[in-house]
């Protein structure tokens, strides 16, 4: 249902060690929604960028400097006082401890172990982006062959790569079913995840962890697949709103530079990657000619992390 009422923007800043932990603050007796959880923020003021209100707002309630952060997602919701366009932001580095300005709790969490309630209800699938590695491998053993992409796979996986796409278009369907089998049952060793591109029968039937979508499967759609985790791959505006409106789980955007793996498609660049990505609603991996050294302009982009076929298994 759409909701005609005027948007305020509010900013919503995911504190983060490096640790993983994040920082949820209850909201304080007397404000809407009192004693529920949320990611701690407030309204922009006019004229005040989304980085500015982060530093200011942290300042003013945690008693906390904001050095750096970095733009993540951007949600609508509707509550029953207000409909809200909320900013989140990941803040990585910053000073002082934590302490309550407005008398308010806060307690460190961790994506497994959520052990403070309620939260507030436009935090469900924020809680699910950060749920998902930075990093997403995807294999290419038609290239390298299967003994030494498995080599690089078992690697990755002790340096701690946790999501991994299978992408192996020319293969036959044994040879295909027998490598999906071995990189599913490695993976599972460590809690990785794993989905397969393109064919969703043969995801369901690999008892793979998920389905990664081509952009025309993705736009021939009318409802999400049927598996815990789906992502898709996008190139433009259109194909970006479709995997919103489908409510998938994240998607890959590119390629931002140019590639090896496919040498006609002209490279977004970052500029538009950016452009792309602002206000976004799922978490974007950025793809092409990347290694982890762009992980920090990536956030700095707007992007969840990386999708590298090569880099991913590369020291």
């Amino acid at each position: 249902m759409n909701d005609d009422r005027p948007l305020v923007e509010v900013v919503c800043a995911v504190i983060q060690k490096p640790t993983g932990e994040f920082l949820l603050a209850q909201r304080p007796v007397g404000k809407v929604y009192e004693g529920y959880w949320e990611f701690p923020g407030g309204k922009v003021d006019p004229g005040e960028t989304i980085a500015q209100a982060t530093v200011r707002e942290l300042d003013e309630e945690l008693d906390i400097v904001v050095e750096e952060s970095y733009p993540w997602l951007t949600r609508k919701f509707s509550y029953p006082h207000a409909h809200v366009r909320l900013h989140f932001r990941r803040v990585t580095r910053w000073r002082n401890a934590p302490r309550g300005r407005e008398n308010q709790a806060f307690a460190w969490q961790t994506i497994s172990n959520i052990s403070v309630s309620p939260l507030l209800p436009a935090n469900g699938p924020i809680l699910a982006g950060l749920a998902l590695p930075t990093i997403y491998g995807i294999t290419n053993a038609t290239d390298v062959g299967v003994d030494e992409m498995l080599y690089r796979l078992e690697r990755a996986l002790d340096k701690g790569l946790r999501l991994i796409q299978i992408r192996e278009k020319t293969w036959s369907a044994q040879r295909l079913s027998d490598f999906s089998l071995e990189v599913i049952n490695r993976a599972r060793r460590v809690g990785a995840k794993v989905l397969l591109n393109g064919d969703l029968k043969f995801a369901h039937k690999m008892n793979a962890d998920g389905a990664h979508l081509t952009a025309n499967q993705l736009l021939a759609l009318n409802a999400r697949p049927n598996f815990a985790l789906c992502g898709a791959s996008c190139h433009n505006q259109q194909e970006l709103a479709k995997a919103e409106e489908l409510g998938l789980d994240f998607v890959v955007l590119g390629p931002v530079l140019p590639t090896p793996s496919h040498p006609d498609s002209p490279a977004l660049g970052w500029d538009d990657f950016t452009e792309l990505s602002k206000n976004y609603s799922l978490p974007i991996f950025a793809l092409g000619g990347l290694s982890t050294d762009y992980l920090g302009t990536a956030w700095q982009r707007g992007a969840h992390g990386l999708a590298m076929m090569r880099g991913a298994w590369t020291d």
